[in-house]
């Protein structure tokens, strides 16, 4: 069998398993995991969450039969059980945060503990900036490990928006691993993720009928950016940057607003860029297909920075994407002209 057949069997039999287990355990969550609508909200009635549980179980079984039928070079074996177990861990982390919301402390505490678990696992040699201070580095991983991590959850306001990050990333992790540019285990466990994201989608299209829960986001920003950091130290930062821009910039400039204006940060807020799109007159469906398309074209934007690797190429598509995820916070945040209209008016 070829590894392209192979990689999309991965994903279509993943997508399955994500499905038939939210189906399963969807009759649970109505019944015991209802999200009630909270200040960061964008839905109006109690929701069934939690749908995370089936991801993750999806990419956990898959990871589990796949390092036995796949062919992995030696010494893969470990890492995929070390991410996916910590994986597992903060799926924990996030269960019982959806259950009993944490204080803030041991959450982050908790989620440190985790992160931190993942980068002593990375190999010694394994070096993203050659030139800063092993020790610097490592506590660099940490801290953006943890802000990924967070990041990604934080993102996970409105229905298909994690698809619409998720998806397109997964594939392009693929893509380059079928290019020698991220390992081969590492491409695996990006099908798999994709697919059983794909499999989630299917539930959470507006108007959702599930969400994912802390206990599928914050595993889900664990793999990914670890599939970031591989890419990275294969000699491809620009593209480990351009892939996740949009999420990067949408949660940190509004961390930093919060921050500017003595906001207490950790509480549930609805001032992220996609979700003032949400007041000002788009729907979820425009903003999510307005991120999947942005997405799309930072991936492509990250490949071409792997297959073109001259820092020429590299410098031009770091401005290339950072204009566009530019554009889109800003027609986000000024709103559609009606909608502009409508409140001057006001």
């Amino acid at each position: 069998m070829s590894s392209a057949i192979a990689g999309l069997l991965t994903a279509v039999l993943t997508a399955l398993a994500s499905s038939a287990t939210i189906l399963l355990l969807y009759p649970i969550l109505k019944r015991y995991a209802l999200a009630k609508p909270n200040a960061r909200s964008s839905h109006l009635t109690p929701t069934p969450q939690g749908a995370g549980i089936a991801v993750i179980a999806a990419v956990v079984a898959a990871t589990a039969i796949g390092a036995g039928v796949h062919a992995f070079p030696t010494g893969a074996t470990l890492p995929l059980t070390i991410i996916v177990t910590a994986a597992l861990a903060m799926a924990g982390v996030g269960a019982i945060d959806d259950i009993r919301p944490l204080p803030i402390v041991p959450r982050l505490l908790l989620q440190a503990v985790i992160v931190a678990a993942v980068i002593y696992s990375l190999p010694k040699e394994l070096r993203i900036v050659p030139v800063v201070p092993w020790s610097l580095e490592r506590l660099i991983l940490l801290l953006g490990g943890l802000w990924f991590v967070n990041l990604v959850n934080f993102m996970d306001g409105i229905d298909w928006m994690t698809a619409a990050e998720v998806i397109p990333l997964t594939a392009t992790f693929a893509l380059l691993g079928a290019a020698h540019a991220l390992p081969a285990y590492g491409a695996f466990l990006a099908l798999a993720l994709g697919g059983a994201v794909l499999g989630f989608a299917f539930f959470n299209r507006p108007i959702a009928r599930v969400f994912l829960g802390d206990v599928g986001s914050l595993p889900i920003g664990l793999i990914l950016g670890w599939l970031l950091v591989l890419l990275a130290a294969n000699g491809h930062l620009a593209g480990a940057i351009l892939m996740p821009l949009y999420y990067l910039a949408d949660a940190t400039f509004t961390l930093l607003r919060r921050l500017i204006r003595s906001e207490r940060v950790w509480q549930a807020h609805r001032t992220h860029f996609y979700q003032l799109a949400t007041e000002r007159g788009f729907s979820v469906r425009e903003i999510v297909a307005r991120v999947f398309l942005l997405n799309l074209f930072l991936c492509a934007l990250a490949s071409a920075t792997v297959f073109v690797p001259a820092v020429l190429s590299q410098t031009l598509a770091l401005l290339a994407g950072s204009g566009a995820v530019a554009v889109l916070l800003f027609a986000f945040a000024r709103g559609k002209p009606a909608a502009r209209g409508r409140g001057e008016a006001a």
